[in-house]
Parts: C-alpha cells; structure tokens; sequence
C-alpha cells in the first residue's frame, strides 16, 4: 500500500533540512570537486578554494532539495525512498522548493566571486541539468535516465578544476567520463534490487521495461568502458603509473564483479548489492588515486 504524505503543519529540524539536500550524494560531490581542484595546473589561494568547495557543495544540495520536491509523490510509494522527508511530513514541499532555488541562487553567486564564471556557469547548468532535464524529464519518460542523467554526477571535478584556475581541456572531460561511464553500471545494480520499487511507481528503469537479461547485458558493457577510462589518465600524462597501477586492480575487479552478475540468475540479489557497493569504493579510490598522485608529483616524478 502506498504511504500517503503527511501535510500535517511541522517545524522542520536541522536535521530535516540536512536530508533534503542528499547528504551522501553531496559529500561524494565534495570529494570529486576537490579531486578536481588538486589535480588542476592551476594555483587558486587555499581560502578561495575552500569558499568555491562549499558553493559547489551547497549546489548538489540544492538540486537535491529541488529533486525530493518533485519527486515526492513517488517517493512516498517505494521503500528505499519513503522515509525521506517529504513524504514523512517533515518539511513542507514549498518550503523545500523555496530552499532549493535560494540556495540554488546564493552558490551561483558566491562561485562567481570565488572560482569565475566558468564554474559558476557551469554549476548553474548542473543544477538545471539534475533539477529539471533529469528529475522533470527523463527519470519518468526514458530508460536512458540514468545514462544521459548521469551527466549531472560527472560535473563536479569539472567544476573544481575551472574554480581552481584550469581550463576547459582534455583533462577534465577525462575526469567527468569517468564518473559518466561509472554512473549507469552502478545505478543498474541498484535497479535490479529495487526493481519492484521503481515498476511500482512506474519509473522506467532499464529492468523494468527491458528486463533483468538486457539490464546484465548493459551493466557488463559499461563495467569493460569503465575499466579502461579510468586508466586513461595515466595515458594522458594527467596521473603516474602508480596510478595506472591502481585503476587497473580496480578496474578489473569491477568486471569481475559485473561479469558475475551477468552470469547471475534473476533471483539472485546479492550478485548486483556486491557491485553497487564496491561500484561506491571504486569510485572513491579512483579519485583519491587521482589526488594524491596530484598532492605528491612535485616531489615524486619520474615513476
């Protein structure tokens, strides 16, 4: 049965607040942008650059505030979702609205003072991207939602390195590819656990429309692009071969695990949990690969 949402008057909390804004997705926003930032040949004051993290930081939560809001009616109605704030009645949705375009309004701004106006401009587009193109349009409409959506999780290092001084160049469209090509593959997991949540509500979801088989499919192919973007860097000239090294043991455990799931049967929901789980560590250690190779070149070249 579907949870109805409470539109009982209630004083939201901190905390409440704290929710709306998606807190794990921002501080993985956090890290990518600071990854950005560092690996960027470019020098910004240490203050600046703190000040433009927390823009970039208070932009993810933003849209996310903005997402919750209009997705509140599903939300309500699939388990992974339904307690939210929103659908619990803890916020009133034209407070989160309002919170979401203010915020939304005030880390433009500040961006433009403290990175230029090429992140903010840029961080003005995500947040329309996520806010709109994603969560109006395509999460309800395409099962590419997640693919082209995913667009929006892949801005933030491309942000932190023009906040930092650096220009639009190879580099970070290698950074913003491999959060790009990652995104399908890890949500696609998450899709065949929760596959009943999202044909519940009519969200179509690769599984949902396509099927489990098709779903693997995909998910394998991504997983074999993933694991050859993510060492281009050292390609590149942009990371060491320690690096290489790395994104290689890396990469290739996220096909292993891929390739499991494929050979998986449709009831088996553990195979696709074991990827999305390690798909959020990979990612993780990837781009803190990328920042301390950054952090150490000047005193470590040559290897």
């Amino acid at each position: 049965m579907a949870q109805a949402i409470s539109t009982q008057p209630h004083m939201a909390s901190p905390g409440d607040v704290f929710a709306l804004m998606k807190p794990r997705v921002m501080s993985l926003v956090i890290f990518t942008a600071l990854v950005g930032m560092l690996v960027s040949p470019m020098d910004s004051h240490p203050v600046l650059m703190l000040i433009s993290l927390l823009a970039i930081a208070a932009g993810a939560g933003a849209s996310g505030a903005i997402n919750q809001w209009y997705d509140r009616d599903i939300d309500a109605q699939m388990e992974r979702t339904a307690n939210r704030p929103l659908p619990r009645g803890l916020v009133h949705p034209d407070e989160a609205l309002s919170l979401g375009l203010i915020i939304s309004g005030m880390s433009v701004l500040v961006l433009y003072f403290t990175g230029g106006a090429m992140a903010a401009g840029m961080l003005l587009f995500t947040i329309f991207f996520y806010g709109y193109v994603y969560t109006v349009w395509l999460k309800r409409s395409t099962t590419q939602n997640i693919v082209i959506g995913g667009a929006a999780g892949a801005f933030p290092p491309v942000i932190g390195w023009l906040a930092a001084g650096g220009d639009i160049g190879l580099s970070p469209f290698i950074l913003f590819l491999i959060i790009f090509a990652w995104t399908p593959p890890h949500f696609w997991a998450l899709a065949l656990v929760r596959n009943d949540d999202y044909t519940r509500v009519g969200v179509p979801m690769l599984p949902v429309v396509h099927g489990f088989k098709a779903t693997k499919d995909q998910i394998f192919v991504y997983a074999l692009i993933v694991g050859v973007v993510g060492m281009v860097p050292s390609f590149i000239g942009m990371s060491s071969y320690a690096y290489l090294a790395l994104s290689a043991v890396l990469g290739l455990r996220f096909v292993m695990l891929s390739w499991t799931v494929w050979r998986s049967a449709d009831d088996d929901m553990q195979s696709p949990m074991a990827l999305f789980r390690f798909s959020i560590l990979y990612l993780f250690l990837i781009f803190l690969g990328l920042g301390i190779d950054a952090a150490i070149a000047p005193f470590w070249t040559g290897f």
